[in-house]
Parts: structure tokens; C-alpha cells; sequence
């Protein structure tokens, strides 16, 4: 059924007169005429009558004008849901823990106005999440992004760099260090579980492994962050890695310590993907802000050599 067509019947049986639904749709009144006859073709009912005064509904056109109406409002109300700014910028942080996630909500904080629908792809790698963007499941999503790996259709834009931090429990021989180089890990063992092969951070991992001959593993069950603050707690070789702007929180008697990385400074660095030509208001706001915002990272900086720099 051609939507036109229903609007045109609706302005006529509104209006009574052809030539006032051609005035207001701004078309002729021949046009009138045309897309009226070629809806009762499709009905195969009469809709209008004409009369000496102009035009009226006949017994069928009364019955189908309230749902004609309620299809046009239904097609408008449709229409707006999808236009930029009326829905939700629903944004892939990956984890509502790490700096991406806390880079957000300070968006949110300072724009409160805005409105935001902020998910976890955390099953998915970049790969995937990139797909995500480009099916529509979501507007955005924070990825390390291997450099020139983003396809067709897709923007990425390094817009935050998250520098690492070690977290040791009270006993570790690094407990009391200010700071800490790379190169002064070697020898520890350093726990991140939940590692997933075939994912970005293992790839990091992995090079930050291998460039300042460290020791990660993921061994053993991953029975989620609060076991693994008891078990920095306990230990007194035991280690993990988090990044700076990343939000744990543990009994105060863990008294557990972050100390930062330099000489060089290793970051984890976060793309920001988004579909090519995205106008959506809130993303155009959300990328100012993290242009705008991001905290200074140290001039002495490593990343991997496969990152977008």
C-alpha cells in the first residue's frame, strides 16, 4: 500500500475538497486524483464521494480512515525513533570497570541531558565488536583496534590511552616501590585471569610480554575480581596489572597498592568505532569530550607496534 497515497486520502476526507489536499500536500490536483483512484484500486473499495460541494467519505472510507490514521501516526512515530538524537547512544565499554566505562560516565556526569544506553560486549573481541557496530547493534564501541584493521565503513579515532598500573598486596617486595619500570617485573609472576585467546588483550599481553620479558598467565579459574583481590591480599609474589583510570574496590584491610609503570609508561589504548558518517548528536558530543578531556599520558610511552598511533 503506498503510504502517500493513505496520507492524501486522510488530507481529503479532512479537508473536503481536492484542491485544498493538493494545496496542502503541495502537489496537484490531478495528483490528488491519481493516488486516490490508484488507493481504491488496491482496496477494491470506493473511498470517496464527490458531491456538488467537494467530497465526502463513503460508509467504507469511514471505516478506514481511523486505521489510516493511526498508520500514519504509527510510520511518524517510527520515523522520529530513528532519527539522530531521539534514541539512545548505545555505546559498547566492554567493561563497566576499565576506562572506557569511566571516561563515560564523566561524559554523562558533565551532560547529563544526554541520553546514553551503555552495554558490555565482553564475550566479543575487536573483531566482532566492530561488526556489531556496523550491524547497528551498537552506535560505539571502545576497542583496541589493530592499525589499519578498521573495514570499510567503519571510523576509528584513538581517543583514550589507559597507562598500567601494577597491584600488589602489602607483602609484595614492589609494595613500597613510588613507581616501577617494566623491566623491574621480570621475575614476578603477574595473574590476570580471564584472559581469552583470539582477544585484543591477549595480544597486548602478549607483546608487553614478550618486550620486557614478563611473566602473565591467566592459569586457573577466573572466579571474578574479588577473588582476585583476596588473593593479592594473601600473597606475597603474586601480582596483576590494571590501568590507571580502572575502578576496584576492596576490603580496606587488603590494604592492597597501585603502583604506576614508567621509563617507559605501558598504555592500553582504546579506539573509539563508530559507523562512517554516524551524525548521531550524542557520539558527536562523546568524541569532543574525550578529544577535550583525556588525562595527559607520559612522553615515554609503549604500546604495542600494532596499535593505531
Amino acid at each position: 500500500m503506498d503510504v502517500e497515497a493513505v496520507r492524501t486520502f486522510v488530507t481529503v476526507a479532512e479537508t473536503g475538497q481536492f484542491q485544498a489536499a493538493a494545496d496542502e500536500l503541495g502537489i496537484s490536483q490531478q495528483a490528488v486524483s491519481k493516488r486516490i483512484a490508484t488507493l481504491e484500486k488496491h482496496l477494491e473499495v470506493t473511498l470517496l464521494v464527490r458531491t456538488s460541494r467537494g467530497s465526502r467519505t463513503s460508509l467504507d472510507g469511514q471505516v478506514f480512515l481511523p486505521h489510516a490514521k493511526k498508520v500514519l501516526t504509527t510510520l511518524e512515530q517510527a520515523e522520529q525513533a530513528v532519527r539522530p538524537g531521539s534514541r539512545p547512544l548505545r555505546v559498547d565499554v566492554l567493561n563497566r570497570r576499565i576506562a572506557p566505562a569511566q571516561a563515560v560516565y564523566r561524559f554523562y556526569r558533565s551532560h547529563p541531558e544526554m541520553s546514553l544506553d551503555v552495554v558490555t560486549l565482553s564475550e566479543e573481541n575487536a573483531a566482532q565488536a566492530t561488526r556489531a557496530v556496523l550491524d547497528g547493534t551498537v552506535d560505539a564501541s571502545f576497542r583496541a583496534l589493530p592499525a589499519g584493521q578498521a573495514p570499510a565503513g567503519i571510523s576509528a579515532e584513538r581517543l583514550l590511552d589507559a597507562p598500567l598500573e601494577l597491584l600488589v598486596g602489602p607483602s609484595h617486595p614492589l609494595a613500597d616501590a613510588p613507581w616501577a619500570r617494566p623491566a623491574d617485573l621480570a621475575g614476578h609472576r603477574i595473574w590476570i585471569p580471564g584472559i581469552r585467546p583470539g582477544t585484543e588483550w591477549a595480544a597486548f599481553y602478549q607483546a608487553l610480554s614478550e618486550a620486557f620479558g614478563l611473566s602473565i598467565d591467566a592459569l586457573g579459574p577466573n572466579f571474578g575480581d574479588e577473588a582476585l583481590m583476596d588473593a593479592l591480599a594473601d600473597s606475597a609474589s603474586l601480582a596483576t596489572l590494571v590501568g590507571g583510570g580502572d575502578r576496584y574496590v576492596w576490603p580496606q584491610t587488603h590494604d592492597l597498592r597501585r603502583i604506576p609503570l614508567r621509563e617507559p609508561a605501558p598504555v592500553y589504548t582504546h579506539v573509539l568505532l563508530s559507523r562512517t558518517g554516524d551524525q548521531h548528536p550524542v557520539l558527536t558530543a562523546l568524541r569532543e569530550h574525550l578529544r577535550t578531556s583525556r588525562p595527559r599520558t607520559p612522553d615515554d610511552v609503549w604500546a604495542p607496534d600494532w596499535t593505531d598511533r
